[in-house]
């Protein structure tokens, strides 16, 4: 398994100005490097990617593979739901410090489960590189159900799933009869303890963003069995979860991230800041925790 532990969806920095950050973008990468963070996610659904235009795509991810050194693993995201125009994208794509991509199930069309099936088959045979694939309903309009999990696990290069279903049944009927190698990774921050707990092998985070060290170590407490120690971090961290997440995301992270210095706190539309109130709790639930 390449893709375990606590992997984070990295936020895009930006300026003022509006335009991306770059030393903002290479201090994040640093932070996670420094934090404890297993393997890099560039340009999901965090990252503010439907706003990045092609060059500051091209961009950002150059910035990342620069800071990164190699250090980390890097997962890009590679989706959509015109599934020929993903697979050429697949093939033209330059793979070079690019380890995995991230693929979300293909949303608006609302396709049948044979028809999500086919799409993953497709890109998996245009496909080099391992791909991990993304199922999250809210954002997608349909849900990737188990039985069709299982099935894209037996696709070449398909190596894991990002579950963010909230479907506890889901997630355990997958974790059960999904082949040895298969890792099911916790989309959902909240449930990544939980996730572990049932036989899971990481997460895709937000809430790493911004506080990796704590994130990082509940995640290896878990993977090590060490639920007292665990069950610590994990509440340590689970308000400012539900805070992260109550107007948008990314919108609650970046707060945090300028607390602590990262990046400021500026978001592209249709995207807006929090509001004053929840801008005040995270603010003080950040300083908690890095000053624990």
């Amino acid at each position: 398994m390449q893709f375990k532990g606590t992997g984070v969806a990295l936020v895009t920095p930006f300026s003022q100005n509006g335009k991306v950050d770059v030393e903002g973008l290479r201090k994040l990468v640093r932070l996670q490097i420094s934090g404890g963070t297993d393997f890099l996610v560039v340009q999901g659904t965090t990252a503010e990617t439907a706003t990045l235009n092609t060059f500051e795509k091209k961009e950002v991810l150059k910035i990342i593979i620069e800071e990164n050194k190699g250090k980390l693993p890097i997962v890009l995201g590679m989706g959509g739901n015109n599934t020929a125009a993903i697979v050429e994208e697949i093939k033209s794509f330059n793979s070079e410090g690019v380890d995995g991509f991230l693929s979300v199930s293909p949303y608006y069309n609302k396709p049948s489960q044979e028809g999500i099936y086919q799409h993953f088959k497709q890109l998996s045979k245009a496909s080099s590189l391992p791909i991990i694939a993304y199922n999250v309903p809210g954002r997608t309009g349909s849900n990737m159900t188990a039985s069709t999990t299982l099935r894209i696990a037996e696709l070449d290069n398909i190596v894991a799933i990002k579950e963010a279903s909230g479907n506890m049944e889901q997630v355990m009927e997958i974790i059960q009869h999904a082949p040895q190698d298969f890792a099911v990774l916790s989309g959902d921050d909240a449930l990544t303890l939980p996730i572990i707990a049932l036989g899971g092998h990481g997460v895709i985070s937000v809430v790493a963003n911004a506080f990796p060290e704590r994130f990082s170590q509940m995640l290896n407490a878990s993977l090590n069995n060490d639920f007292d120690a665990a069950r610590k971090a994990h509440y340590s961290l689970l308000d400012v979860t539900h805070q992260f997440f109550a107007e948008g995301n990314p919108a609650g992270v970046k707060v945090a991230l300028q607390v602590r210095g990262i990046c400021e706190n500026v978001l592209r539309l249709p995207l807006t800041t929090v509001s004053k109130t929840l801008e005040d709790q995270i603010i003080l639930e950040t300083k908690k925790i890095v000053n624990q």
